[in-house]
């Protein structure tokens, strides 16, 4: 059974009846809701922009007006397969309009940078695999860049416009294969059609799946490679098996090759299945023995693909993860422990989101997990005898509980990113296996008023979800423009800084090794072609900036940077007149406290006007870059190019 099964005879549709005019109606309301609800976005959009007012209300009245009739259609009982498809690509569609306008023409957030320095590089050059100074993993998993670069070269257009185009496809796969995943599950094309909708509610939904990033691509790989593996366990013969294997294995490979949590998840994901399908073997010793074997198979087969890969092609990617996961487990052990506030973290804090944005955050994990508890008790209740369907259900329910240990890692500074990151895969057992429990609230309800009092109250469910999901997930900032704010991963690029990097790679050089901020290192290392390092503890680059004025730098550090070849320093005295928005200035570890004032003064970041290692060569008031000269301290000059 699929999205676009054949649609069961109803009164609607048999011979000699008034002909079914639900495509119509929907066509009409969904159009006349989407401009409606476009034109309330673009509004939005425009107050935050300069300043005049809270868009909020009107964000959430443009998405609710088309999101509640989108839900209701696919949702409705008598909905065809194809009109059911039909909205779902519609409400795929809608649903990444946030997210586009918030940046139509160019990458805004820290990773899209990142990665759109990447897929230019390919797009230019024809390499893979090269090094990126944003995001240091990124160069490893080349098959979100690969995708744009190639869509770019053939047909012609920017890399931004074929990111976007790679990113619209993915938004609307990403959709539809949960769709089909749920009717892999259930046989039942209503219960797909929530379960889509339920997992669009998740808090990376809208704008951090949408974004320029390797998850935004690799997640949809992931849902449609479980969709394989479930369709290659359940295969009528050995050719049918043996081709949704093939698939499970390529799509599993393309995976594995685009982003690594991602195909971490995925291993995760396909042992809880695995696990799940042979306990109902060993129990009933069913048709469960070949769909666990297929199971365990293609299991150790993505397994294999993720060590290899991660061992092979990126060994660099386990330091990287580290210090986010290290530091986050110490600090959710000090919040446990009462060693102090350090590894606390204060929701919402100086948050200029609304209060009832906020009372959603904080409600939609619990009506989640009363969500969960049903489901729960619906399955133990109600018995499948198709191995498959009841291990996937089971699957899903322990992969939907994973999102409650995550939502209480966020209390945690280091873990709050990674909490967030997982939702996008917890959210998916959770759509999954509460899906039905809907359905069985809309089926439950038998008369008029008792229709329209279930629907009404789910689909405010549905909309608290929406906005409360979003409002954790997602600062104000990523979500909407508006004035220049140091130190925000989305507003901190200035014409200033632009100005800046394009001085120095015209007069200068690209692919010069630069210390910098983390901000400013992100507009020179992609408009600017550069390569910046913002300090790391086995590089503290940051000491030039901590270090007093008169006092000098460790020798250890000035050698580092001399003998790798590093000419030039880029300082932004915003450091010193601001705290940055996300309380970071260089990296998450950095050794800077973070008390709600500057952690510089105008002295720490001028004193390399008198420095005798560091010429300035450009000014622009807030931007000052200096060249190194290491000669006048004895080492060698190496200059900074690559």
């Amino acid at each position: 059974m699929t999205l676009t099964a054949a649609v069961e005879t109803t009164p609607e549709t048999t011979a000699g009846t008034v002909p079914d005019r639900s495509p119509v109606w929907c066509a009409v309301t969904l159009t006349v809701a989407g401009a409606a609800g476009a034109a309330a976005l673009v509004a939005a959009d425009r107050i935050a922009e300069w300043d005049r007012g809270s868009p909020f209300e009107l964000f959430w009245l443009g998405m609710l007006v088309f999101t509640l009739p989108a839900v209701y259609w696919a949702t409705r009982r008598r909905t065809s397969a194809r009109l059911r498809l039909a909205v779902l690509i519609g409400y795929a569609g809608f649903t990444y309009l946030p997210k586009l306008l918030r940046n139509p023409t160019g990458p805004l957030y820290h990773d899209e940078f990142a990665h759109w320095r990447q897929a230019r590089e390919i797009l230019l050059d024809g390499r893979l695999f090269e090094a990126n100074p944003i995001v240091r993993v990124v160069g490893d998993f080349p098959g979100l860049h690969s995708a744009v670069a190639s869509v770019a070269a053939l047909t012609g257009i920017t890399v931004w416009q074929a990111a976007l185009a790679v990113l619209i496809v993915a938004h609307v796969l990403v959709v539809l294969g949960v769709a089909v995943l749920a009717e892999e599950i259930w046989r039942d094309g209503r219960i797909a059609a929530v379960a889509a909708i339920i997992y669009s509610l998740n808090s990376s939904f809208l704008f951090f799946d949408t974004q320029f990033g390797y998850e935004s691509m690799a997640i949809p790989l992931l849902v449609w490679t479980l969709v394989a593996v479930l369709r290659a366990m359940r295969g009528p013969g050995r050719r049918s098996r043996a081709g949704w294997t093939a698939t499970a294995v390529l799509l599993s490979g393309a995976t594995v090759a685009t982003h690594h949590l991602t195909a971490l998840g995925m291993v995760l994901i396909l042992t809880i299945v695995a696990a799940t399908v042979s306990v109902r073997a060993i129990r009933r010793r069913d048709g469960a023995v070949v769909a666990a074997g297929i199971a365990w198979a293609l299991t150790l087969a993505a397994t294999a693909m993720v060590v290899l890969w991660l061992y092979g092609v990126a060994p660099k990617t386990a330091g990287y993860l580290d210090p986010y996961l290290g530091k986050a487990l110490d600090q959710f052990a000090g919040m446990t422990g009462g060693d102090g506030p350090g590894g606390r973290r204060t929701l919402f804090k100086q948050s200029v989101a609304p209060s009832w944005e906020q009372v959603a955050a904080f409600a939609a994990p619990v009506l989640a997990l009363v969500a969960m508890t049903a489901a729960a008790l619906r399955l133990r209740l109600r018995r499948d005898r198709d191995p498959v369907s009841r291990s996937g259900a089971l699957a899903m329910l322990v992969l939907g509980a994973c999102y409650f240990p995550a939502v209480v890692l966020i209390l945690t500074p280091s873990g709050a990113e990674g909490a967030r990151r997982s939702w996008a895969f917890s959210y998916l057992g959770i759509a999954l296996v509460v899906a039905p429990v809907v359905v069985a609230l809309l089926g439950r309800a038998t008369r008029r008023w008792q229709r329209l009092a279930t629907g009404g109250a789910l689909l405010a469910v549905c909309a608290v979800l929406l906005v409360g999901n979003t409002a954790a997930g997602m600062n104000p900032s990523y979500r909407f423009p508006g004035p220049p704010l140091y130190g925000s991963d989305t507003r901190s690029e200035t014409p200033e800084v632009t100005a800046a990097s394009e001085w120095l790679r015209r007069t200068q050089g690209r692919e010069l090794r630069i210390v910098a901020d983390r901000y400013s290192g992100l507009i020179f290392g992609s408009f600017g072609e550069q390569n910046p390092v913002t300090g790391s503890v086995t590089f503290p680059t940051y000491d030039l900036y901590i270090s007093q004025p008169g006092r000098p730098v460790s020798p250890a550090l000035i050698t580092q940077l001399s003998s790798w070849r590093f000419g030039y320093l880029i300082v932004d005295r915003r450091m010193a007149l601001e705290v940055p928005e996300i309380r970071i200035y260089f990296e998450t570890n950095e050794p800077i406290p973070h008390d709600g004032r500057p952690a510089f003064s105008l002295r720490q970041l001028t004193k390399f006007d008198t420095t005798p290692w560091t010429i300035k060569i450009y000014d622009s008031g807030h931007i000052a870059i200096y060249r190194f000269d290491f000669a006048s301290l004895g080492l060698p000059a190496r200059g900074g190019a690559r």
